[in-house]
């Protein structure tokens, strides 16, 4: 089962996104990041090009010819590689294919409209019997 993890009270959900990409990269792990909206992909694409400053997150899009040697990726469907086995959400939904993922990554910010969806989004995962860990953001531990 997907183990699920909610990183909330992000001042900036796509730096933190970058971050999490960074720590799964130090783990040896692929990261698959679900964008469905187009501009919130291009803005996570521009972004992971000149994060952290001294340095990039390596990365393209899933449908790109490189995607089978870049250790992250950006989708904005259901396309996703067999050997990625984190999942981070960028969407107000669900992800549709979270399920086919070991871990799932939920990024929240601290506007009222974006935790709203993310509640709906945690209430469903709780109600399917999935674990859920939570990491405050606002805490310097996190």
């Amino acid at each position: 089962m997907t183990d699920v993890e909610f990183y909330f009270n992000a001042p900036d959900r796509l730096q933190a996104a970058c971050r999490l990409a960074v720590q799964a990269l130090a783990a040896g792990e692929r990261l698959l990041v679900y964008a469905p909206e187009p501009e919130l992909a291009q803005r996570l694409d521009r972004l992971m090009w000149t994060w952290p400053a001294t340095g990039f997150v390596p990365h393209c899009a899933v449908d790109d010819a490189l995607a089978a040697d870049t250790p992250v990726l950006i989708a904005r469907d259901e396309r996703a590689p067999a050997d990625f086995h984190v999942l981070l959400n960028l969407g107000a939904e669900c992800p549709p294919h979270f399920a086919r993922f070991e871990r799932l990554l939920e990024v929240v910010g601290t506007d009222d409209a974006e935790r709203e969806a993310a509640r709906g989004r945690y209430r469903l995962y709780k109600s399917r019997g999935y674990g859920i860990r939570n990491h405050d953001l606002a805490r310097a531990d996190g």
